[in-house]
C-alpha cells in the first residue's frame, strides 16, 4: 500500500513539474515578444515579430576576424544580448584585454518586415561611432531566412562605416524554426483515388473469400457478384450496339433464304372427268 502511494506521489509531482515548465516557457516567449518596442507602431511589424517567436530567449553569436580585428557579435530577439540590458545586438572586442562591449542596436527601437520565409529585423539607437559616419548612432539589419538544415547560424555580411551617414551592420541568420509548415504531398484527387482503390481491393478480396469459403464456389464463380457483372457486360454491349449502330432494326431484309423445313407438296387436282368420253 505504501509503495502504491509513493508511486502516485511521484507521478503527480512529475506532471506538476511538466505543467510548470510549459507555463514558464509560454510566459517567457510572451514577455520576449512584448519586450520589443517598435520605432513606428505597425500591425504588420508585430505580425513579423510573432512569426519570429520561436527565436525568443536564444543568444546567437559569431566571431568575425578581418584586417587584424577580431570581434564577437551576439544577437538576441527582443532580449538582452549577452546580458547587456536593452541591447539587441552587441559587439565584443575579442583581442583586447578589457573585452570592450559596444551596443550596436537596441530592441526598444525595432522595425520588422518581410514575408513567410525571409524577414528583416532592424535594431536602431545603438552607441554612437567614435569617428566614423559623422558620429551617428549605430544600427543593425538582421536578415532572417528559413533553412531546414540549419539551426540558428549567425553570419556577418557587411559593416558599412565609410559613409558620412546612414551606416549599418548587416547580419544573416538562418534557422529552421521559422520555416512554414510543408504542404501535404497528396492532392485531393490523389487521396480520393487511394480511397477508391482500397475499397475495390477490400471488395474483391472479401468477396472472393466469401464465395470460396462460405458459398463453396469454384472457378470464375468465385468472383464476387459474378452473375451481376456478366449481365452488366451484356447490357453494355447491347447499349453500345443500340447507340452506335446506324442501321435501322425495322428495315426488311433484301434477301429471303429458303426455309429450313421441307415444303409439303399440294395434292394435284386431276380434271380427267371433264373430258368427253
Amino acid at each position: 500500500m505504501k509503495l502504491f502511494c509513493c508511486s502516485c506521489d511521484k507521478s503527480l509531482l512529475l506532471w506538476t513539474l511538466m505543467l510548470q515548465l510549459l507555463l514558464f516557457k509560454n510566459v517567457i516567449c510572451a514577455e520576449g515578444i512584448n519586450n520589443c518596442k517598435l520605432l513606428y507602431e505597425s500591425k504588420s511589424d508585430w505580425k513579423i515579430l510573432k512569426q519570429l517567436e520561436p527565436l525568443v530567449g536564444k543568444n546567437f553569436s559569431v566571431v568575425n576576424t578581418t584586417a587584424g580585428e577580431s570581434y564577437t557579435y551576439v544577437f538576441q530577439l527582443c532580449g538582452d544580448a549577452g546580458g547587456v540590458p536593452g541591447a539587441g545586438i552587441i559587439q565584443v572586442d575579442s583581442k583586447g584585454d578589457a573585452k570592450k562591449t559596444t551596443v550596436i542596436g537596441m530592441y526598444n527601437a525595432t522595425q520588422a518586415f518581410g514575408g513567410d520565409d525571409l524577414m528583416m529585423l532592424i535594431y536602431q539607437n545603438g552607441e554612437a561611432y567614435d569617428s566614423h559616419c559623422s558620429k551617428e548612432n549605430r544600427r543593425a539589419f538582421v536578415m532572417i531566412s528559413c533553412n531546414r538544415d540549419k539551426v540558428g547560424q549567425l553570419e556577418v555580411l557587411l559593416e558599412e562605416r565609410e559613409r558620412q551617414q546612414d551606416c549599418f551592420y548587416l547580419f544573416k541568420l538562418e534557422s529552421s524554426s521559422i520555416c512554414p509548415a510543408l504542404p501535404s504531398g497528396l492532392s485531393t484527387g490523389s487521396i480520393l483515388l487511394i480511397i477508391m482503390i482500397c475499397f475495390l481491393a477490400i471488395y474483391l478480396v472479401g468477396g472472393f473469400l466469401y464465395q470460396r469459403l462460405i458459398v463453396g464456389a469454384k472457378g470464375v464463380e468465385q468472383f464476387p457478384n459474378h452473375n451481376f457483372w456478366v449481365e452488366v457486360g451484356n447490357l453494355s454491349a447491347d447499349g453500345c450496339d443500340f447507340v452506335c449502330r446506324s442501321r435501322s432494326r425495322e428495315e426488311p431484309s433484301a434477301y429471303t433464304g429458303l426455309p429450313s423445313e421441307p415444303v409439303e407438296e399440294e395434292p394435284e387436282e386431276r380434271d380427267d372427268h371433264l373430258l368427253p368420253m
